[in-house]
């Protein structure tokens, strides 16, 4: 990596639509007019500067990238932590722990989504019955099917699928709100050592 900017990537990379173009203009103007520099000096001069802020532009999308990828994976990380401390902390009878520099650990509640899927076997003979946008509409199906006029209809022309997904319970770490206690995690970890 480049550690000095040139002095034209610099004024490119000071450039923004708020603030006006003509001092760029003007320094441009005398590096392509200079009569001591050859014409392909120039020519790399100007396309290198430019070459820059791409390598760093690039240098950035590929970071963010990492980033995203490593943030998920600490994500993920974290999940199964909390998940894991909640199963041996209920295995063990304990909803709850006190502590000192964090206010407690709690376990929270398990919770459930259900989803309804509804595929449609004839679209022919649903649109035909007036289900329809463009296509057959699953709302008006939806609604349609929580009556008994609705469900005596369609039962042989659509199939329903019932998706639950259970979240498990996980830690909650819980932090006090005193702000003078500013103890680290490091420091506390070399307090216990040298006990």
């Amino acid at each position: 990596m480049k550690l000095v900017n040139y002095t034209l990537q610099n004024q490119i990379e000071a450039l923004n639509d708020s603030k006006p173009k003509q001092h760029f203009k003007e320094y441009l103007k005398t590096i392509l007019e200079d009569e001591n520099k050859p014409y392909y000096s120039k020519a790399d001069y100007v396309g290198l500067s430019l070459n820059e802020l791409k390598n760093k532009i690039d240098d950035i999308s590929t970071s963010i990238k990492e980033l995203q990828s490593y943030k998920k994976k600490l994500s993920s990380a974290l999940d199964i932590a909390k998940t894991i401390t909640a199963e041996v902390l209920l295995e063990n009878g304990i909803d709850r722990i006190d502590g000192n520099i964090i206010s407690s650990l709690t376990i929270s509640k398990p919770s459930s989504k259900t989803k309804t899927t509804i595929k449609v076997l004839d679209e022919q003979a649903v649109m035909g019955l007036g289900y329809v946008k463009f296509e057959p509409d699953i709302e008006a199906i939806q609604k349609a099917l929580q009556t008994k006029k609705g469900k005596d209809e369609l039962e042989h022309l659509v199939s329903i699928d019932i998706t639950t997904s259970t979240t498990p319970p996980k830690v909650k770490i819980n932090t006090k709100r005193d702000i003078n206690n500013t103890i680290s995690t490091s420091e506390l970890l070399e307090l216990k050592q040298a006990a």
